[in-house]
């Protein structure tokens, strides 16, 4: 059975709060557990985590890695346009992932226009709302079928 990560950066933890214009208003709880029975239904374990610190996002992916984690899907939001760290936690653990985004960082201001995470994600998805973890994770279970 394999097992995916989803991890999620600052802020998250207020969805359904934060800006629900930009951010939708579900909360981060609900879709999670979307993403759980999902996962339960295609015979996937899923984890998920969520912190506002970068310490604590590094340390969850070096811990994915001794946990033999076969996929991660990462909203890293604002760390997105910052943390060199957590990419190159990411590239040390060498599993493949995605990267999801809610809002459509293009469509907002510049400085969020660039991300630390897409050259090296296998996709990223951008955009649509809590729609995106849903097509994340069935992106993720398609690569998987075909590794």
């Amino acid at each position: 059975m394999s097992s995916i990560l989803v991890l999620n950066g600052p802020n998250l933890n207020m969805l359904g709060v934060r800006e629900p214009a930009h951010y939708g208003s579900q909360t981060l709880e609900q879709i999670t557990k979307n993403l759980i029975t999902k996962g339960n239904e295609k015979k996937l374990t899923i984890t998920a985590f969520q912190s506002n610190s970068e310490e604590a996002l590094i340390t969850r992916i070096h811990e994915a890695h001794s946990e033999k984690v076969t996929f991660i899907i990462i909203n890293p939001a604002a760390f997105t346009h910052t943390s060199v760290a957590i990419r190159d936690a990411i590239l040390a653990v060498n599993i493949p992932f995605i990267e999801v985004h809610l809002s459509n960082i293009y469509q907002r201001e510049e400085f969020r226009h660039h991300s630390y995470f897409s050259d090296v994600a296998i996709g990223v998805i951008s955009g649509l709302g809590s729609i995106g973890y849903q097509l994340a994770l069935d992106a993720a279970d398609q690569w998987l079928k075909n590794k």
